[in-house]
């Protein structure tokens, strides 16, 4: 099974009406019932999150009607298509909106995210900002592009290596319990800057266009980072598990960190994630 380009282009029109449609008109106008909490006050879902989700899995189930489609709130339904992107001939995988927290407290900082595996490989991910109307799309093999609303395209790089205390990065901290949540915590003050954007997209999007040195996960859904770390891997960079193994569909443990290169990855693992 491969993606044709026309494919590509069909993708990227559907997460692009997708935002125009559901997403967009709801932003800074959502009402209390627009709103609900999933697993804790910081963990959110909005009717833009479900409407905008259904949308993009009809457009998928239409043209690819054999498919596997992983959705961030289709999961919370039936837990076991996670597992079965390992395998699947041909699966996407749908965040609506990747930072809920962000769009419901009407902050910009969020997009829509989707990658395509085959046999549990990534071999296409977009990373579509709806405010701005800018997309990064990552394609196995031909690199990393930032297309701009007006149609102007860029090639992606990651960050030129740096010593740590020049690097300006972040770790997702808020799914660590102590004392790594605190270890960690402390060991981001050895760099020059730390941001939490508390948005998988923007993170993803600034560690490959080179804005970030690295950033790192310890909860790995793959809606959240199967579309970035691909991004970033076509823009040049080194990304892999707390223990060094490649990160793949199917996977939800074990941590991740993203970095410029591989002595990079080396250096913020010992010195920021401290093992």
């Amino acid at each position: 099974m491969s993606i044709s380009d026309k494919d590509i282009l069909f993708l990227g029109a559907s997460v692009r009406e997708a935002a125009r449609a559901e997403i967009m008109p709801r932003f800074r106008n959502l009402g209390t019932a627009d709103v609900s909490e999933k697993t804790s006050a910081i963990d959110l879902v909005t009717e833009a999150d479900v409407l905008a989700e259904h949308k993009i899995t009809a457009a998928l189930k239409e043209r690819f009607p054999a498919a596997l489609v992983v959705g961030e709130e289709a999961y919370d339904v039936d837990r076991s298509v996670v597992p079965a992107l390992a395998d699947a001939e041909l699966a996407f995988v749908i965040d609506p909106v990747d930072g809920t927290f962000n769009f419901a407290a009407g902050l910009p900082v969020f997009g829509t995210m989707l990658a395509v595996t085959v046999r549990g490989e990534t071999v296409a991910g977009i990373i579509h900002d709806p405010v701005l109307g800018d997309t990064v799309m990552a394609i196995k093999g031909a690199g990393s592009f930032l297309t701009r609303q007006d149609g102007q395209s860029s090639r992606l790089k990651v960050a030129e290596p740096a010593a740590l205390d020049q690097m300006v990065g972040g770790i997702s901290w808020g799914h660590m319990d102590d004392p790594d949540r605190s270890r960690i915590c402390s060991n981001l003050a050895k760099i020059r800057m730390t941001f939490a954007f508390n948005c998988s997209a923007y993170e993803y999007w600034m560690v490959a266009s080179g804005k970030l040195h690295f950033i790192g996960h310890a909860k790995l859904m793959p809606w959240d980072h199967l579309a970035g770390v691909l991004a970033h891997q076509e823009a040049g960079g080194h990304t892999a598990k707390f223990d060094g193994t490649p990160y793949r569909p199917g996977e939800t443990t074990g941590g991740i960190i993203s970095a410029p290169d591989r002595d990079s990855w080396q250096l913020i693992r010992r010195e920021v994630i401290g093992i």
